[in-house]
């Protein structure tokens, strides 16, 4: 819409707000308890029937003819007609319909009623306006040249497109299926810093910030896991918690540098505990919140009932990318295996290090329908129990749908002296100028030699498991107010 144009419907706007103030009535009222939304009055239309209710919502939509006007009122749960008419109004407050506009919110009551063309319809007996709207809404609000403007208006954006509200009330309902699943099957849902002193948890850049008073450096969470694991030292043995989480990284469909995430530990536990938490979780949202067991995103359907599959890394990279690092030995012979297949290597990178790159190249995008990819190398994996029989790997996997990842779990290291040790290989790489490898926690190290039990652990990416379940392209479409750069 044109500035001036935009302007000029302004105008016209606040001058009506004048007339009726002028006609003593407040454009922006005051409370009113509606008795049902519009898809009650709908589903309940056979008991209604005749019967006088009263709505609240804005109008969407003006249609006047002569001595009758019919409206669109879109509330909470939908859209329903409403008709007035001069002989039941009489002519002054007929009179004031002429004052409203789309995007105003008001109050109407009076019986339900069927019209001919079979439309269930609200014969307004008595009406209140609630809120005066003073901008138009826009008439298009769809296609890619508005959608950086309906991120930076999603208020704009949720009055006029009924599926953005579906699925943000979707999102909420998913989050609390995951409360309810992991409250009832006993977890307790903690709450841990945001501000740490100590950025840890994952192998990822921090937003920094500085507490004045204490004269100190904070850095905003990367992850929960460490403080969620020191209550596992404390005894409580199954936690949980949902909550923002804060990456100072690149914008893209499947990140956004503040995002939500739900951790999940317990005590006594291993990775296969996780894996049958993850697969049941995802599929308890998908039947909880949508009444079936699969999901189509971007024309793609996925069977998320359990259980689901499983590989290792090693396997699923010998698949795709056609070399057996099962055979490959050492450092060099995983360089030299990089080099034949021409992949980029950033300074000095290690046999495991090589193996993920593989994988995170080739063979990703291939893992379409849910499938756990298990035993991670320990080179990237610097919280995970390593692997026995081999110690190069560990006893962590990653969960993938759509080709990519929607959740990350180990065994739990609870070796206080190996935990050290990594600590320490990792606080190396980051004094080489690898700004997203794992800082030193001594304190969490002092957790470990109280002793921690044999525990497993798990986090999922809420928003991106609300991308699958709600067909969103992108991540920002299910973030309400996603970071953009200012204008």
């Amino acid at each position: 819409m044109e500035q001036d144009q935009l302007n000029e419907l302004m105008k016209a706007r606040r001058q009506k707000m004048h007339q009726l103030k002028e006609r003593g009535i407040d454009p922006f009222g005051k409370k009113y308890a509606p008795s049902h939304y519009s898809a009650d009055v709908v589903d309940q239309f056979d008991e209604l029937e005749n019967k006088a209710v009263s709505l609240t919502g804005r109008l969407t939509g003006i249609r006047t003819h002569g001595k009758a006007t019919f409206a669109d009122l879109q509330d909470y749960k939908g859209r329903i007609q409403i008709y007035f008419r001069l002989d039941q109004l009489g002519e002054e407050k007929y009179s004031l319909i002429e004052l409203f506009d789309i995007g105003d919110i008001i109050a109407v009551e009076g019986p339900v009623f069927r019209t001919k063309k079979g439309e269930i319809t609200v014969a307004v007996h008595e009406y209140r306006l609630l809120t005066k709207s003073l901008r138009p809404l826009p008439e298009k609000w769809h296609g890619l040249k508005d959608i950086e403007m309906r991120y930076r208006q999603r208020y704009v954006d949720l009055i006029v497109n009924e599926k953005v509200r579906t699925t943000f009330i979707a999102r909420s309902r998913i989050i609390q299926t995951m409360r309810d699943v992991l409250n009832e099957w006993g977890f307790l849902e903690m709450e841990t810093p945001i501000m740490q002193t100590i950025a840890g948890g994952a192998l990822a850049r921090p937003f920094i910030t500085y507490h004045n008073a204490l004269d100190i450096k904070l850095y905003l969470r990367i992850a929960t896991e460490l403080h969620l694991k020191r209550l596992l030292v404390g005894g409580l043995d199954k936690v949980y918690e949902i909550g923002r989480i804060f990456r100072n990284e690149g914008i893209s469909p499947f990140h956004n540098p503040e995002f939500t995430s739900v951790e999940i530990y317990q005590n006594y536990a291993d990775y296969e505990d996780m894996m049958y938490i993850t697969e049941n979780l995802i599929y308890q949202c998908a039947m909880r919140v949508f009444g079936k067991s699969e999901a189509t995103f971007q024309g793609e359907t996925f069977d998320l009932t359990p259980p689901w599959a499983r590989e290792t890394m090693i396997n699923i990279v010998r698949k795709y990318a056609g070399v057996d690092f099962s055979k490959i030995d050492d450092d060099a012979g995983a360089l030299e295996a990089a080099r034949e297949a021409g992949l980029e290597l950033e300074g000095e990178s290690s046999w495991g290090e090589i193996l993920n790159l593989f994988f995170e190249t080739y063979c990703e995008e291939q893992l379409r329908q849910p499938i756990f990819i298990l035993d991670y190398p320990i080179d990237v994996s610097p919280l995970a129990k390593k692997i026995e029989s081999d110690p190069r790997l560990t006893y962590r996997f990653e969960a993938f749908i759509a080709g990519k990842e929607v959740a990350n779990a180990f065994t739990e290291l609870n070796d206080p002296i190996d935990q050290r040790e990594r600590f320490e290989r990792q606080l190396a790489r980051r004094e080489a100028g690898d700004e997203e490898a794992h800082a030193m926690d001594e304190d969490f190290v002092t957790a470990l030699e109280y002793g921690m039990p044999p525990a497993g652990g798990l986090g999922i990416g809420i928003d991106r498991i609300v991308m699958f379940l709600t067909d969103s392209p992108s991540i920002r479409d299910v973030i309400l107010f996603p970071t953009l750069k200012p204008r």
